[in-house]
């Protein structure tokens, strides 16, 4: 059964881990290849051995530190956000007016009231350098590397997204977790484990949990999705799954299958605790929002990405170290790509835009509230980002009202983590055209989070051709913040 949402090869892909007869059929082999998929996508026997190795090395296993990367896919514009001008005409400043933020002198968009009213506890950087960045795969700024551009380079897509270096070298939080997940949307807004390898892949998260289901265009279906890659088949029982010996002989007759180009470690000591992990309840119970007392859930609300938000400080709580939200209905260039009324389906600046933001406004703000009600925005840094920004006049493509990509310039907005808030880094011109002063890299974020995640700055991971790189390039820890 082809899987749209994650159809990618992995190292359990000849086992055929999605065919009906490993869900119905009660038997040995269909729970080993339920439990297999689980484990590929978890990244267990990955993850467990990198654990015991950095503990023989007398390394930390888990800080307790995290991200929740809120990935705005399609390229917000900074000018009609973060960054507005509302001195310029109005080809320039666009329709949106601005609101006074608790920050004193600052101002921001008037559809972001709620986080203007919090803005002491956010930074907001206008100065993003989004060079060679570009979507459809989304990549650059995931990965903090520049080269990390498929459309113009062939091994772009080898560059391990920050998620996934996390994975590698910071680990879960909690050992019977994910370090890396993801409420994914598509394949191509997302950086994956390129060099690393497949078990440093996100977990996808939505396919293991219960969500509300909308179409392309942000309309709610009424429908709600049946996702369940951790329930245990009907029939099977723990006690037959933990039989060792039993499944000792399935992973002898299966592992001269298994793939050799070393995408996923070979099944060894490790494997045993994999599957028990996998019949565990943390995951599972992290994913039901039905857990969440009514009135927390109630202050998220109901729409799609609200509940992914919720479920995401849920991961966070039970020990997942990174989490990405896919932030976007369509699965081609991503739902905050306005380039116009004209241009369907994402309309411009204020059809386009305009109802995104109360709504991010809204997720963003209960987010970081929540994460503080629960002693957690400390340790959890919360970045909202997407690709690039946008061009400062509208009418680009025939459009009167929307804006094209641009890659001079860019803004995000972060908070928690224990970092130093209630500032602007940087500015741009007059026009919002070009960076004007403090100019922030992607290898500038990418080192911001590891500092952040206690990941040495000078890690390096081998290419397929065993020569060493390093995790961050061409950046440094953004100074203002630490």
């Amino acid at each position: 059964m082809h899987d749209p949402v994650h159809s990618h090869d992995h190292a359990f892909t000849g086992l055929n881990p999605r065919v009906r007869e490993g869900l119905v059929i009660n038997n040995r082999r269909s729970m080993l290849k339920a439990s297999l998929a689980g484990m590929a996508g978890l990244s267990l026997p990955g993850l467990l051995q990198s654990r015991a190795e950095a503990v023989e090395n007398g390394q930390a296993i888990g800080t307790g530190k995290s991200v929740i990367l809120l990935w705005m896919a399609g390229g917000p514009s900074h000018i009609d956000t973060w960054d507005p001008k509302p001195d310029r005409p109005f080809n320039n400043r666009g329709p949106f007016g601005v609101t006074q933020t608790a920050q004193p002198g600052v101002i921001i968009c008037e559809h972001l009231p709620k986080q203007a009213a919090m803005l002491d506890k956010f930074t907001i950087i206008r100065s993003v350098d989004p060079k060679k960045s570009s979507h459809e795969p989304n990549m650059v700024l995931q990965t903090g590397n520049r080269a990390a551009a498929p459309r113009t380079n062939p091994k772009g897509r080898l560059y391990p997204a920050i998620g996934s270096v996390v994975s590698k070298f910071h680990g879960p939080n909690h050992p019977s977790m994910p370090a890396y997940a993801t409420f994914m949307r598509s394949r191509s807004h997302l950086a994956f484990a390129g060099y690393l390898g497949k078990q440093y892949d996100p977990f996808v998260a939505n396919l293991a949990t219960r969500l509300p289901v909308y179409t392309k265009v942000g309309v709610d279906t009424g429908q709600v999705s049946g996702a369940n890659l951790l329930q245990i088949p009907t029939g099977l029982t723990s006690d037959r799954l933990r039989n060792r010996q039993s499944l000792a002989d399935q992973f002898d007759r299966l592992r001269r299958d298994l793939d050799q180009s070393g995408s996923m470690n070979a099944l060894d000591a490790y494997q045993q605790k994999a599957v028990e992990m996998v019949l565990g309840q943390r995951a599972r119970k992290a994913l039901d929002i039905n857990l969440e007392p009514e009135k927390v859930r109630q202050r998220f609300g109901k729409h799609l990405w609200c509940q992914q938000t919720l479920l995401a400080r849920r991961l966070i709580q039970a020990g997942v170290s990174f989490v990405t939200l896919d932030l976007s209905y369509h699965t081609a260039s991503g739902t905050w790509d306005t380039h116009g009324d004209n241009i369907p389906p994402y309309g411009g600046i204020s059809k386009g835009l305009g109802p995104l933001l109360p709504l991010f406004d809204h997720l963003i703000t209960t987010l970081v509230g929540d994460l503080d009600d629960h002693g957690l925005l400390e340790d959890c840094l919360v970045i909202a980002m997407g690709e690039f920004g946008r061009t400062p006049n509208m009418g680009t493509q025939g459009s009167t009202d929307g804006r094209n990509h641009y890659t001079s310039i860019s803004s995000l907005s972060m908070a928690g983590g224990g970092l130093e808030h209630g500032q602007v880094i940087g500015a741009s011109e007059h026009d919002g055209g070009h960076i004007k002063e403090r100019p922030v890299t992607p290898g500038d974020l990418a080192a911001t989070i590891y500092r952040h995640m206690q990941v040495p700055l000078d890690t390096t991971y081998l290419d397929n051709r065993g020569r060493p790189n390093n995790i961050v390039i061409d950046g440094e820890p953004i100074r203002e913040l630490f």
